[in-house]
C-alpha cells in the first residue's frame, strides 16, 4: 500500500461512463398461463424461425463438407466424393445369386479342391557336424580377436 501524501487529497473521479439503469428480466415469461385449446401467439414464429435457422446451418454445413473433400482431394489422404453417395441397392435376385455363389466357393475350400497358396515347408535343421564346423569358426574368430588386443 502506498502512504498518503502529506496535503494532497484524494477523491475519486466522475465515471465518464454511467451506469444504465438495470430493468428486471422476467425470465418465465413462457409460464404465462393459457387457457386450453388456444396456442402461444410466438410458437408459430417461434418454430418458423427455428426452421430457417436449421435451413441456412445446413447450407453452412455444406458448404464446409465441400471445401473439406476439396482440400482433401489435394492432400491425396482424403476420401473420394462418393463416400456421401447412399449405398448401392441391390435386387434380390442379385443377392440370391451372390449367395450362390458364394456357399459354391465355401464348399470348394471345404471339399479340398482349392490349390494352396504356398506350401508349407518343412522345419530345416543342422546337422551335429554343422553345428561343430560353426562353433569352432566361432572359437577361431574370438581367439583373433583376442590376440590382436592383446597387441
Amino acid at each position: 500500500m502506498i502512504p498518503p501524501r502529506i496535503g494532497v487529497t484524494y477523491h475519486s473521479a466522475p465515471n465518464p461512463r454511467p451506469v444504465p439503469p438495470v430493468s428486471p428480466v422476467n425470465y418465465n415469461e413462457g409460464a404465462v398461463k393459457f387457457p386450453r385449446g388456444i396456442t402461444m401467439p410466438n410458437f408459430d414464429n417461434a418454430l418458423q424461425q427455428l426452421r430457417e435457422e436449421r435451413s441456412r446451418a445446413q447450407v453452412e454445413v455444406d458448404k464446409y463438407d465441400q471445401v473439406i473433400s476439396m482440400i482433401e482431394s489435394f492432400d491425396g489422404t482424403g476420401v473420394s466424393q462418393n463416400a456421401n453417395q447412399p449405398k448401392r441397392i441391390i435386387s434380390a435376385a442379385s443377392r440370391r445369386k451372390m449367395a450362390r455363389a458364394q456357399k459354391a466357393r465355401w464348399a470348394k475350400v471345404k471339399a479340398g479342391n482349392v490349390i494352396p497358396i504356398a506350401p508349407k515347408r518343412a522345419k530345416r535343421t543342422i546337422s551335429a557336424a554343422g553345428r561343430k564346423r560353426i562353433a569352432a569358426a566361432a572359437r577361431a574368430r574370438w581367439k583373433k580377436f583376442r590376440a590382436a588386443k592383446k597387441k
